[in-house]
């Protein structure tokens, strides 16, 4: 266990993560599973009620498991990310990037987190027991 202000610290510290990755999930081009994962270390170092809240919340929980366990990202969300994704960076080019240049990195940028979200695994399912009947 650390000392009373670092505890402080770091509870702000992954306070600050779990709301930067909670902004994450609906802006594309911010990260959510990092700021998650430095959330859940902080925790883990300051506060085992915090750490647990965060790694079996519903929503929030997932992205750390899978990371963890090396689970990747599901098609949804894949698929979520991609459109949302496109559809800022889409908006962002027609209605407030003037230069073809700037359209040409938020294009670059797209095409790179594309990319990115196209090779991340997706989870396998897991297959269900088989029954035995009498």
């Amino acid at each position: 266990m650390t000392s009373g202000w670092m505890r402080v610290l770091l509870i702000a510290a992954g306070t600050l993560c779990v709301a930067l990755g909670v902004i994450g999930i609906f802006l594309p081009l911010m990260p959510t599973t990092v700021f998650l994962l430095l959330a859940a270390a902080c925790y883990a170092r300051s506060s085992d009620r915090f750490h647990q809240k965060l790694v079996n919340h519903r929503i929030l929980g997932v992205y750390i498991r899978n990371s963890r366990n090396g689970g990747g990202m599901p098609r949804r969300a894949k698929a979520i990310t991609l459109v949302l994704l496109w559809a800022s960076i889409g908006a962002t080019m027609v209605w407030t990037a003037h230069s073809w240049w700037l359209r040409l990195i938020l294009l670059a940028i797209a095409a790179g987190v594309t990319a990115h979200v196209v090779r991340l695994p997706a989870p396998r399912p897991v297959p269900a027991p088989e029954q035995v009947t009498p």
